[in-house]
């Protein structure tokens, strides 16, 4: 039930109001005096004040104020009974949700009432949301540790709250997206919107229109004006995924919104501002696309003002654990099996830490949210895992050499062998060096020298 505060000195107002919007459904709060108000919004939650002007002390309109100073979302419905046009006025203007003269029929009274906490409703859900988007799209939920991950933790942290352009580059499936709205998110643009373009899902015919707009009657089935994806973004920020598929007549004219950050749209032929951040990415290397000719270098130049480079997951297989971690927490609710789900067992572990991830993050991820639904167990085992996994893992040599050059030296090899056998090790082992070491035969002390000699 809507709680409702009727602020009024009259001394049996209050309660014959509250009778009144008691049987429509609210539940009525009276005090007789501003400051007795400002005490109950203190103590109790409220959905809607409704308050006269004329009171001694502290009037209507100061009451306003201070309660917009308190809660700027909580709506105000003034009363009075005066009809003073410059008084009303003074209301809306300091934030009133509208004014209403008295005598007043109740129809009117609970159809005002309605409307503005419907409205505080959509406000305060829309708070809700920005703060549980807030929260998924903090850096922290990029997730790892590894030097790889540090690099670009430190890289998008210090241009987030800049207006620099962003030129992310990674592997499909290495987290560009998840990179670029948090960048968004944690930046002064973080109350406007977010508009994402994927380059590669329209055709150049239909690219043009989509990111610029096109005015009525442009070409054949333009039947309204349609605003392009840069205006949508018109104070916050744009994301160009997959940019290295541009057609080349799109680099053109793109490149000429973001020199002179003005869009024309299709069939138009009235320029206009446009306040905008880019945000682009690519699973292509551009500085090589530019040297092919597929890319306009100077294209390229105005893009990358600030290049965060996502590593594949085989570059910081140390962050598999972590991340394998995450994802079943993430997917747990989907089982539907009572028992808890503790964790991945050692066979299952070795596995998926020495496989090689071509899907990069998205294919661990949707690995492990599969083995979080099949487990029958309290751990997920190699049989929770896809057959390619399993294939992998049965047919792999126990000494595999065909990828060390034939005039590796065996001091080298052996180091990197080495290195390798510890990550994995610590990562089996939850990076506890104890048993990583009696993973690997050896004791805790001569382990500890190899992670600072191998700066692990």
């Amino acid at each position: 039930m809507d709680k409702v505060l009727i602020v009024d000195d009259e001394k049996n107002y209050p309660t014959i109001l509250g009778e009144v919007i008691k049987e429509e459904g609210f539940e009525p709060v009276t005090a007789s005096s501003g400051l007795i108000a400002l005490d109950i919004l203190r103590s109790e939650p409220i959905d809607l004040v409704l308050t006269d002007v004329m009171m001694p002390g502290m009037d209507g309109i100061e009451l306003l104020a201070r309660i917009k100073e308190l809660n700027p979302g909580l709506p105000v419905m003034v009363m009075t009974a005066h009809g003073s046009v410059e008084r009303a006025v003074e209301a809306m203007q300091k934030g009133a949700f509208t004014y209403i003269l008295k005598p007043f029929d109740n129809e009117t009274l609970v159809a005002h009432m309605q409307k503005a906490i419907a409205i505080h409703e959509i406000v305060k859900e829309n708070s809700r949301l920005k703060e549980e988007i807030s929260i998924l799209y903090n850096f922290d939920n990029i997730i790892g540790k590894s030097k790889p991950m540090e690099d670009l933790y430190n890289v998008i942290r210090k241009v987030a709250p800049t207006g620099a352009s962003i030129l992310i580059e990674g592997e499909s499936g290495t987290g560009k997206e998840l990179a670029a709205r948090s960048i968004h998110y944690n930046s002064p643009r973080k109350d406007h919107p977010l508009v994402a373009v994927n380059c590669s899902a329209f055709a150049e015919s239909l690219l043009e229109s989509e990111l610029f707009g096109h005015e009525k009657g442009a070409f054949t089935g333009a039947a309204n004006m349609k605003k392009g994806r840069f205006e949508l973004a018109h104070k916050g920020t744009i994301f160009l995924d997959e940019i290295g598929e541009l057609p080349s007549a799109i680099q053109v004219k793109l490149l000429r919104v973001l020199q002179e950050k003005t869009i024309e749209r299709v069939g138009g032929t009235q320029s206009f501002k446009v306040d905008f951040r880019l945000i682009a990415a690519t699973n292509k290397n551009l500085e090589k696309e530019v040297e092919k000719g597929h890319f306009r270098e100077d294209l390229y130049y105005r893009l990358n003002v600030v290049k965060a480079v996502m590593p594949p997951l085989r570059e910081r297989d140390g962050d598999i654990p972590l991340l394998v971690n995450h994802f079943i927490h993430k997917y747990a609710h989907e089982r539907k099996i009572q028992q808890p789900l503790n964790g991945v067992d050692p066979r299952a572990a070795r596995v998926i830490f020495e496989y090689s991830w071509p899907g990069n993050v998205r294919e661990l991820e949707n690995v492990i949210e599969r083995a979080v639904i099949l487990a029958t167990g309290t751990t997920i085992s190699v049989e929770d895992l896809p057959m390619k996994l399993q294939s992998s893992a049965s047919s792999r040599p126990s000494m595999p050499l065909e990828g060390i050059p034939e005039n590796a030296g065996l001091t080298e090899t052996l180091a990197a062998v080495e290195k390798r056998m510890i990550k994995r090790a610590m990562a089996l082992s939850g990076n506890v060096q104890t048993k990583a070491a009696k993973i690997l035969g050896i004791g805790k002390s001569g382990l500890n020298q190899k992670i600072k000699k191998y700066g692990l």
